[in-house]
């Protein structure tokens, strides 16, 4: 299945509200991002894989106010205009190590005294 978009209208008052909006569609299983769309702020576009749009708009409901379904379909992918095609050269990586690094001989076992 495809990532789809879901706008809803939400009525939210005051930061609260706002917080516990984007708090309870981010944590619907499936969900990539949430964010605010339109000019007074008061759409959340949620997109994601496998969302269901009835619960989501249920949960905002029951935690928030009134909500309202505005839109659900396929998120528009962009793709990349004359992408030009370069192989990256990788430089080997040389490590030195030195093997008496981690050579202790001053300490022996640990002295417990009962």
């Amino acid at each position: 299945m495809a990532k789809q978009k879901i706008v809803l209208k939400v009525t939210m008052n005051n930061e609260k509200k706002i917080r516990k909006a984007l708090k309870i569609a981010v944590s619907l299983s499936g969900v990539e991002s949430a964010s605010f769309v339109g000019s007074d702020k008061t759409q959340i576009a949620v997109t994601g894989e496998h969302v269901d749009s009835v619960e989501l708009a249920t949960l905002l409901r029951k935690g928030v106010g009134y909500t309202e379904l505005l839109s659900v379909g396929p998120v528009e992918e962009k793709k990349p205009a004359a992408a030009k095609e370069t192989n990256p050269t990788v430089a080997p990586l040389h490590f030195t190590v030195n093997p008496y690094q981690y050579y202790y001989s001053s300490y022996g076992m640990p002295y417990y005294a009962y």
